[in-house]
């Protein structure tokens, strides 16, 4: 083998070696990238999730109150139509 061809198979080599690597590399940075935006994203969804149940727990304790105004509501109108059919 001549010289030429020892640069020519060294050439290819390194050409070889750069076609792998540089797309390892860029994987690489794209799978780092996306593990700190799923990482993010869960925290985001955690506090998501903090401020909805605490939202649901005042609209529980808010329909809690109305059905106790309603009941209130239905016992004093069923009193005002007992005391109608009394007068008549």
């Amino acid at each position: 083998m001549t010289e030429w061809g020892v640069v020519g198979v060294i050439a290819a080599l390194v050409a070889l070696g750069a076609a792998i690597v540089t797309p390892l590399v860029k994987l690489t940075k794209a799978i780092t990238a996306l593990t700190i935006n799923v990482s993010a994203m869960q925290k985001t969804i955690e506090g998501q999730k903090a401020d909805n149940k605490a939202s649901h727990d005042r609209l529980w304790r808010r329909s809690d109150e109305h059905d106790a105004k309603l009941s209130d509501h239905e016992t004093r109108i069923g009193i005002i139509e007992q005391m109608e059919r009394m007068d008549k």
